[in-house]
């Protein structure tokens, strides 16, 4: 469950700590006092888009910490498959935003915003201020019904997905082979051309690398000849050169080593210079001697290099990839010179591969159909929970003419709320209140079957009043004795139910606006629910109506 949540510098938040309940946790305060930034900063410490705007005023940076308490093994155990190994049963989730960039963190250890998301799907489900009007759309009802039927359907999804890219890739591989008998002769002959022009090159493995060398050598021929003559005629030429030299200073040396022992050393010394002298004047004549620039040889390697680099051109930036692309072109050119046989083999393999992807297909719907019953039972039996007291529920299954990496299923709800209407499609006929209530009957319905430990809902009773916001209070305290839950709510009812109350209030600070959030006591509840209740001017009666529809909470 979500422990604590820590906010800092975000919008009109200074600076706030919250420690959250088991069971229900109820939001409450003034339109404006800023209880959709508490569900907002969650949303963005679990990877949520985040932007500069978000910072308060005049600070560096916002901060946004959760703290995770995992008490269920199997949960425990979806983490470590995501590399995030709880400590001490905890998660901490950190996001810090600075100007222009943000760091995300899992237990101290930096990682990417999407990551955070993949870990927040396993330990948290938002439900946001308009998520109801998804339901609007059909193409996200077999989302709701995958969900509940969890591994069963996501391990054959998992298969078909992978099956179905095989099929596309063999459907476009057949595509591709439509060619008639002149186009395919045109492409042959032409392919022919490449592969005779590649082989006819006759290339080797590094070749291109040791004549570029030997072309920079050849090409600078002059110029190193000229420096390397320079080089000799001032170590070994005639007259005064290095090696005279050093002779006529290794004589003076030892000419007078007798006498003063330093001088023996230093002249062993320069004996040694005049040695190494000595063997690089022999290595300088000896590539002198040999060194002839040949422009035939230039010629020739500047012509051999040029033909390379052509081919280089067309086929590939190196002689590896031009090699490999004449493989590819020799297999392609077997298959055209035999084009009748490769294209049944190509129509074998797709039917081979479609039958693949029909198998996994029926076998996603079989497995829906059989838990599309239940689900069905499960959500018209949590609608009633939710005061729709004649209400009929179905989820329809069509088949679609073609294949899609999620099956052939194309699926919708339908309902019926008023006694004697025909099921329509569920868009066709909710209405905003209707909407909120369905949705909160899926949300509860799918928390009994996945290992996510806190549901938030901000808002979900908008449109709903009376009786219909009592029994969505009731559903909310039962769903809340297995999960926790976190509510933001205008509605007194579903308050009242709360096994924790915050208020979220705006107040003036030191000439600047800022909103916070405390735990209520009991009695402090109370006087909550009586604002909620009466509004601005709180009488007497109000306030016992409040005691009292507290007192009715606590009995359920």
């Amino acid at each position: 469950m979500l422990q604590s949540l820590h906010v800092k510098n975000l919008a009109l938040i200074d600076e706030a700590e919250v420690n959250f309940e088991k069971g229900l946790n109820i939001l409450s305060g003034e339109t404006g006092a800023g209880k959709s930034i508490i569900i907002g900063s969650v949303n963005l410490a679990l990877g949520g888009k985040a932007s500069r705007d978000m910072v308060r005023r005049d600070a560096d940076y916002a901060l946004v910490e959760l703290i995770f308490q995992i008490e269920n093994e199997e949960l425990e155990e979806k983490l470590k498959a995501l590399d995030v190994y709880p400590e001490d049963h905890q998660v901490i989730m950190t996001r810090k935003l600075m100007s222009g960039r943000s760091v995300c963190r899992i237990n101290s250890e930096t990682v990417a915003a999407s990551r955070m998301r993949d870990v927040a799907s396993c330990l948290i489900d938002i439900h946001g201020q308009h998520e109801h009007q998804s339901l609007l759309s059909y193409k996200n009802h077999l989302k709701y019904l995958d969900a509940y039927a969890g591994n069963e359907v996501e391990n054959v999804k998992t298969a078909l997905a992978k099956a179905f890219k095989t099929y596309q890739a063999k459907k476009k591989e057949l595509s591709e082979a439509s060619l008639d008998e002149e186009q395919q002769a045109r492409e042959l002959s032409f392919l022919q051309f490449e592969i005779e022009e590649i082989t006819n090159a006759s290339l080797q493995d590094g070749e291109d690398e040791e004549l570029e060398t030997l072309y920079r050598k050849l090409a600078n021929g002059r110029k190193i000849m000229e420096s390397v003559g320079t080089a000799h005629e001032l170590t070994a030429g005639s007259g005064e050169n290095a090696s005279e030299l050093i002779g006529r200073a290794l004589r003076e040396l030892i000419s007078v080593s007798a006498y003063d022992e330093t001088m023996q050393s230093l002249s062993d010394q320069l004996s040694e210079i005049d040695s190494l002298l000595g063997d690089f004047t022999h290595e300088l004549s000896a590539y002198l001697s040999e060194a002839d620039f040949s422009e035939e040889l230039f010629c020739r390697t500047q012509e051999r290099l040029d033909e390379i680099n052509h081919l280089k051109s067309k086929y590939g930036d190196s002689i590896e990839k031009i090699l490999h692309a004449l493989e590819e072109k020799e297999a392609k050119a077997e298959k055209l010179a035999h084009f009748d046989a490769y294209r049944k083999q190509l129509e074998d393999e797709l039917a081979k591969q479609e039958a693949v992807v029909r198998n996994y297909s029926d076998q996603l719907h079989e497995i829906r159909q059989k838990y599309a019953k239940i689900f069905v039972k499960e959500v018209t039996q949590s609608l009633i929970d939710l005061n729709f007291l004649d209400v009929r529920f179905e989820m329809r299954f069509e088949k679609l003419d073609h294949y899609t990496a999620n099956g052939q299923d194309d699926a919708r709800f339908y309902i019926s709320t008023n006694p004697g209407e025909e099921l329509r499609p569920l868009e066709q006929i909710a209405s905003g209140g209707e909407l909120s209530r369905i949705m909160l009957a899926l949300k509860t319905v799918l928390a009994e079957h996945d290992d996510i430990e806190t549901l938030i809902f901000d808002e979900i009773d908008s449109g709903i009043s009376g009786r219909t916001a009592q029994m969505v209070a009731e559903k909310m305290k039962m769903t809340g004795k297995n999960h926790q839950i976190i509510c933001i709510t205008h509605l007194p009812q579903i308050a009242a139910m709360a096994d924790a109350h915050f208020l979220i209030e705006k107040m003036a600070e030191n000439g600047s606006t800022v909103s916070q959030i405390r735990m209520l006591e009991r009695e402090e509840s109370i006087s909550e629910l009586a604002r909620m209740l009466g509004g601005v001017k709180i009488t007497d009666r109000v306030l016992e109506s409040a005691k009292e529809m507290k007192e009715l909470a606590e009995s359920k």
